[in-house]
């Protein structure tokens, strides 16, 4: 172990027992849980997803109506 200089503090525990008669098993599931929490790195950003895979595109513009209709029918 390397000796700790005046300037540094011993690092606290991350996790302490209080109980004395809890069994090794009972500590393991806390640790696992705990664990599963995650807490560490932060999630990635989503990615923006691109304008020509986008879902709105599928769904078909209102029809128009009146008169021209027919001419506007097939003009994007």
């Amino acid at each position: 172990m390397a000796a700790e200089t005046p300037d540094e503090q011993p690092a606290r525990p991350a996790l302490r027992i209080l109980d004395a008669s809890a069994t090794p098993e009972e500590v393991a599931a806390v640790v696992a849980v705990l664990s599963a929490l995650g807490g560490g790195d932060e999630a990635p950003a989503p990615r923006r997803r691109p304008e020509w895979s986008s879902p709105a595109r599928a769904v078909r513009r209102p029809l128009a109506h009146g008169p021209g209709a027919w001419r506007a029918s097939s003009l994007p």
